[in-house]
């Protein structure tokens, strides 16, 4: 099943940032925060500093914030504390002499969770794309470049898009680059059918025992097998994929929460709301009318 469209459909419910960064000192750092983001570096040589090593970093090379892990990035190797929290502001870096530059782009999650398969992943990627096989990430960077740097109307609406196509293009060419699927840990028939099933028809009265019987397997065997590869029990992952939909419907669309509700298997607005809020932490009224059209600007998520 194709994971990392489900990841990006999950991750772009939180707000749209990109930003172009021209460090005035040796480096900068950026917070933990929740969500995933990238750096793309355009001019220059830089390292990424974070909980291993230090990684030279080239122009073109792109490092992906699978989970928002505290991280920065250095002229020189150094430790993380060592570099001056990154200031972002609405105004475009000044011109002058800078180490290096970089676009950064991320989508917050204000109240949503970063999706399982991007936890289970390294906090950071790095990839340097091959242009010869992948062209078309250089022409992503040069589009997302002119985006950012001169910005026109409906800039909200294509800042999404080529932020998805950006963190598609990262996690596949990662995966290429280090000989492993998409999520090697679903590649059992058995399991990868019930997770379909979850994702495609969240609306179903389903328990371990109907899921099961998609599998093809064994009640017992099939929780077992599908808490250790996919890192929860399955209602359990279950509740936060109707919850994730709902999110996104709250988000994408105009309709009720009394509409939304039969679609992601729950009886009733009430029912739905009540879980929603425990998920989180806000009602479903307040998490829609918060942070849904994203900015350019403004942001310290990386």
């Amino acid at each position: 099943m194709d994971l990392i469209s489900e990841v990006i459909r999950t991750v772009r419910v939180g707000a749209a940032h990109a930003r172009l960064i021209r460090p005035d000192g040796p480096g900068v750092r950026f917070p933990e925060f929740d969500g995933s983001g990238f750096h793309i570096l355009l001019h220059g040589v830089c390292w990424l500093v974070g909980d291993g090593d230090p990684v030279f970093l080239r122009p073109g090379d792109i490092v992906l914030t699978t989970s928002g892990g505290a991280h920065g990035l250095s002229e020189t190797p150094c430790g993380l504390q060592d570099l001056p929290m990154v200031e972002m502001s609405d105004r475009p870096p000044p011109p002058g002499p800078t180490p290096f530059e970089f676009l950064c782009g991320s989508y917050r999650l204000e109240h949503s969770r970063t999706p399982q398969y991007l936890r289970t992943l390294p906090g950071l990627i790095t990839v340097s794309p091959d242009q010869e096989r992948h062209p078309e990430t250089r022409s992503l960077i040069s589009l997302l470049a002119a985006h950012v740097t001169a910005p026109r109307p409906g800039s909200n609406a294509t800042l999404r898009a080529l932020l998805d196509l950006v963190l598609v293009q990262v996690l596949r060419q990662w995966h290429e680059q280090n000989a492993t699927p998409a999520w090697p840990e679903v590649s059992h028939p058995g399991l990868a059918a019930a997770l379909r099933e979850i994702h495609e028809n969240p609306h179903r009265p389903w328990t371990v025992g109907r899921l099961s019987e998609v599998a093809r397997m064994p009640r017992a065997a099939f929780s077992r097998h599908f808490t250790s590869a996919v890192g929860q029990p399955p209602m359990t992952y279950l509740t936060g994929w109707r919850l994730s939909r709902t999110a996104q419907l709250l988000r994408e669309t105009d309709a009720s929460l009394a509409r939304i509700a039969p679609q992601v298997g729950y009886s009733t607005e009430f029912a739905l709301s009540a879980a929603f809020r425990r998920e989180y932490g806000v009602s479903p009224g307040r998490f829609r009318g918060g942070a849904s059209g994203g900015s350019a600007n403004g942001s310290t998520d990386a």
